[in-house]
Order: structure tokens, then sequence, then C-alpha cells
């Protein structure tokens, strides 16, 4: 059932894709154009450009070049390091599935070769504007991300239909939209409402190429206010290894996930938390943490904030590394990041909450006047944990474990209707992110709250209505009993459209994808 899972995924993506493209859903909000971003990748904004800026050469920064930086050390210790962790947990809990470079190997790992080649490289593959995340720190209008592909140069071309030479790596140089007391070319103080109305201006352009280009670096246009100072990390998502389905396992994929911070003082990036990524096994090993991370969580402030999708979990709770692990996105699994923190009230073993501390929670939050959107029952404060960690997210609806792998344009036919530049997860949040800019230039109040990471939130919108991402099909539903009461009051709106049906991948959540009604 998993197996068939993944293929649905793909077949949804790929819609996705053709959809997305057709609707233009992210237009003002990301720049996908392949010829645009090849110039853009030639330009400044190459990775070499932006993590060594005084660089007087163009030519590209090969991989063994960037990671023999300074600045990176720290970055390929610590990528090196979980390597090694990695294999040493398969040994220990998987003794007799080998693991190894090549597909002898039960479980194929990366070969990390490949990361520090001088015949790879990190290419430009889409950029990403998030002023949605201004929440955090409204004085830097939330964050700009260059996302970067990880790709063979040594790869032979052998036609139109040669393999990609991208392999699954994404490095993301996550910018701060605007840095303390920035100012444009003239001088004059740049404001939150100037970004985002540069960046719905540009999303209103029927511009390619290398007129795109100039257009977005111009002085008056969104890329323009890019600049080193603006750095504040780098995350990088690898797929470590992956194993093929077998007669002792069904298919599986493992992605590493990591983030380095920005130390403006020493010039490096350093290893970090990842937001909101809760360290499963240290609190369940730490009573007081364990004690402490309930007690902050359950208080109704912050209890809301998870429920708006705002919230910001202390680093002591927090892990440094994450393994999202795919397809598990509709079954319960220990490869969740939030997997057995919750239970009902008479099981028996280790937990952190009980199902009546979250009804008693849900009943504070309500008596201080807390408005809830999501999160109506313990069954939807579970999957609110769960999508709004790093590998939790990623486990929603991704191409793959990536939510935004980009376009090739180093292909035969980079805007081929069949590339894939994001994930269905991606293009439903393109509505509400928009929303949050059009707010912003506007000078009201921006809504920053969103909707769990498999259905979007519609904002009042009808542009997803009937597609893969509400209630069309391969949209995520909950399979309805007729007697309402039956319904859990968190996932009773996840419907599908008419002529379609809710076909159960797990039973016991009662999720899973809309189909044709069988006759």
């Amino acid at each position: 059932m998993r197996f068939l899972v993944t293929i649905l995924v793909v077949l949804c993506s790929v819609l996705t894709a053709r959809a997305g493209q057709s609707a233009a859903l992210e237009r003002g909000t990301a720049i996908t154009d392949p010829l645009g971003l090849r110039e853009l990748d030639r330009g400044r904004l190459g990775l070499g450009g932006v993590v060594l800026p005084m660089r007087s050469s163009s030519t590209p920064l090969t991989n063994s070049q960037v990671f023999a930086l300074p600045s990176m050390a720290a970055v390929r210790k610590a990528l090196d390091d979980e390597f090694d962790r990695y294999i040493a947990r398969h040994k220990a809990s998987l003794p007799n599935e080998t693991i190894g470079v090549g597909t002898s190997f039960d479980f194929q790992l990366f070969d990390r070769k490949l990361l520090y080649s001088r015949d790879s490289r990190f290419v430009l593959a889409g950029i990403v504007n998030r002023m949605d995340r201004a929440y955090l720190s409204e004085a830097n209008c939330g964050e700009i991300r260059l996302i970067y592909r990880l790709t063979r140069t040594s790869a032979p071309e052998t036609g139109e239909n040669a393999a990609s030479p991208r392999l699954p790596m994404t490095l993301n140089v996550v910018l701060r939209a605007r840095t303390d007391n920035a100012i444009d070319g003239s001088g004059v103080k740049i404001t939150c409402a100037e970004i985002a109305r540069r960046w719905l201006a540009f999303g209103e352009s029927t511009l390619t190429g290398v007129e795109l280009a100039q257009k977005l670096t111009s002085k008056d246009g969104p890329l323009g206010l890019v600049r080193p100072e603006n750095i504040d990390r780098i995350e990088t998502n690898l797929q470590i290894a992956h194993a093929p389905k077998s007669a002792v396992r069904d298919f599986r994929t493992d992605y590493l996930l990591k983030v380095f911070d920005y130390n403006a003082q020493s010039g490096t990036f350093e290893e970090a938390p990842l937001e909101n990524q809760i360290d499963r096994e240290r609190i369940f090993a730490d009573e007081a943490l364990k004690r402490d991370f309930k007690a902050w969580l359950l208080d109704s402030g912050h209890f809301g904030e998870l429920d708006r999708g705002t919230i910001l979990i202390p680093k002591k709770f927090l892990a440094r590394s994450a393994i999202a692990a795919t397809p598990v996105g509709f079954t319960a699994s220990d490869l969740q990041p939030a997997f057995g923190l919750l239970q009902a009230d008479d099981a028996k073993g280790d937990t952190v909450f009980r199902e009546s501390d979250v009804v008693e929670a849900l009943k504070r939050a309500a008596d201080a006047g807390v408005t809830l959107q999501n999160i109506r029952s313990p069954a939807g404060f579970e999957r609110r944990l769960n999508d709004m960690s790093c590998s939790g997210c990623h486990q929603t609806r991704g191409i793959g474990g990536f939510h935004f792998p980009g376009v090739d344009w180093m292909a035969a036919k980079p805007d081929n209707s069949t590339v894939v530049p994001a994930s269905p997860h991606f293009f439903g949040d393109q509505i509400r992110r928009r929303d949050i800019l059009t707010s912003t230039r506007d000078g009201t109040r921006p809504d920053y709250s969103r909707g769990f990471s498999g259905r979007p939130q519609l904002r009042g919108s009808t542009e997803l209505a009937g597609t893969e991402y509400e209630d069309g099909w391969g949209a995520l539903c909950y399979q309805q009993k007729l007697d309402t009461k039956d319904n859990d009051v968190s996932f009773r709106s996840w419907s599908c459209a008419e002529g379609l049906a809710c076909q159960v991948v797990d039973k016991a959540s009662r999720t899973g994808m809309c189909f044709v009604r069988d006759r």
C-alpha cells in the first residue's frame, strides 16, 4: 500500500506542475523561469557570488572550492559526522541489511565524493519569497530564499533524452528580506511595503531570460536589495540513502536535513538547531525536559501559536539534525517526528502528552479567548506537531523528499511542461503567501496563520477549488461517516469534489486521497 501511495503522489506531483504553471500560482512569490534563473546563476546570484562576494571571477565555484572555503569548514565536518552517525545507527538497528555506495547494497548510500568534487557544483534552481515568515522578525520583513541544486558538471551529454545531471541535494541560502536600516540606491530607507510591492509587480511581468534577470536585479527590482549582509543561514537537504522495494521491506528514501547559522563576526556558518524539529529521543530520556516541554507547549499562548503555525519552539527542545523518511505521510510511524508524544489516557508506556491534556488545553484556550483554526481535537494536535517540524513537513506531499527541487534549466528543454519545479504543498500555499504580500504592500496587518501542510488555507479564494490541492483528484482528504459526531472536528472539512470519493490510506486516521468514485 505504501508503495502504491508513492506512485500516486508522483502522479499528483506531475499534474501539480502542469496546473501550477498554467495558473501561475507562484506569480509574485517565486522565480521559476528557467532562462532567467540561468542568467542569474551566471551573475552575482551564483553561489560563488553569494558566499564569496569579493571574488572577481565570474566562473562558477566547483564544490571542491566551495567546501574548501573557511566559512564552510564547519558545514563539511557536520555533514561528514552525520554520515558516520547514520551508518552506525543503520548497522546497529538493521545488522542484516547492507549499506554502502552502489546498487549492490540494500541501503544505497549517497556518494560523498560527489558532494566535495571538482566535477559538481550547486546551480541556482529557484528563488522564493518568504515574507510570510515576517512574524519571526517583522523588522527584517521575512525572508528571501536562494535555492541551489547539486549538479554534476562532468555528466556526458547524449541528446534530448539524456538523464539529468542533477543530484538529490539542495542548498538553501536564507536571506533577511531587509537588513537593519537598509536603504535603496537613492539613499531612501527601504520599507517592507516597498519590498512587497516590488515582488508583486514582478509577478505581472512577462519577461524571460536575460531581460527578466536584468529587471529583477535592477536598482528598483525585487532582487536589487539582495546583498551579502542579508545572509542569515544556509539549509541543506540531502538524500542520504535509498532502499528499493524488496522482499523484506517497502520502498524507502531517507533525507538528511541540516541548518547552519551565519556568524557575521567570524564569517563562518555554524551548526544550529532545526526550527521546530523536536528532539524526541532527548525529551523522552530527560524527565525534567519532558515536563518543561509539556508545560511550555500547552500554555494557552503557545498553544494558539502552534494552531496558527507561527510557533517558535525554544532551542533547548530541538534537534540539530533530522532524517526525513519517505513515504510515511499517511500512516502513523516511528519515522514521524511526533510519533509517541501523544497517547490515549488508557495507553501504557512512556509519553509526553495524554489525550486529556490536549482536551484540557483546548478548553483553557477557549476560556482565554483564543480562536483556534486547526487544532480542535487530540488528533489535530498530533498532526500539527508533525507538520510544524522540518522533517514532518517534508513528509507531506513532497516530491521525493523535496518541496522545491526547482527547474532544471540545464536540461535540453527546460521549459517542457513535464518539469516539476515544486510539490503540491508548495503550490497550494501560494495564495496565502501572496495575500500576506498584498497586505504588507497595502499597509494592513497581515494574517500570518496557515493551515495544515496537507490542506491549503483558502483565504476566501476559489483559485484552488476542484484541483489536486483542494477537493480535486489527488487532494488529501478525510473519510466522512454519516453521523457527524463520529467525524474528527479537526479534519471534517477535508472533503472531495462531486464525483470523487476519499480512498483511505490509513484506517486509523481515516485520511487518504480523492479519487474517482467506484461505480
